[in-house]
């Protein structure tokens, strides 16, 4: 098994690497906090040209609006830090903020 950091990011690949190949490809889907609907789309369409896929739905239980960002990547701890200063920093030109990921099966 890869050596991970010791904080919540390595802690959640670890969780993964016991039931899925980590040299393979896999979805991961990145959740992104924005404050409306309209900031959402925004963020939509910017995220869609880094090459997410991206989709918008409204939280009820938290109530608030989330785009999710879905990436077809391998899930080395670099990769997933990266996209996720990425989506922070796109989030914020919207004034959203990266709120954590994860992936089908985790």
């Amino acid at each position: 098994m890869m050596d991970y950091p010791d904080d919540a990011d390595g802690d959640a690949l670890r969780r993964i690497a016991t039931r899925r190949d980590m040299s393979k490809p896999m979805d991961i889907d990145f959740v992104v906090s924005v404050p409306d609907r309209a900031a959402g789309a925004e963020l939509a369409r910017l995220v869609a040209k880094r090459g997410y896929v991206p989709s918008l739905e409204f939280d009820k239980e938290a109530e608030e609006w989330i785009c999710y960002c879905a990436k077809l990547m391998v899930p080395t701890y670099e990769a997933v830090v990266a996209a996720q200063r990425e989506l922070d920093e796109l989030g914020a030109e919207v004034g959203g903020y990266s709120d954590g990921w994860g992936t089908f099966g985790e």
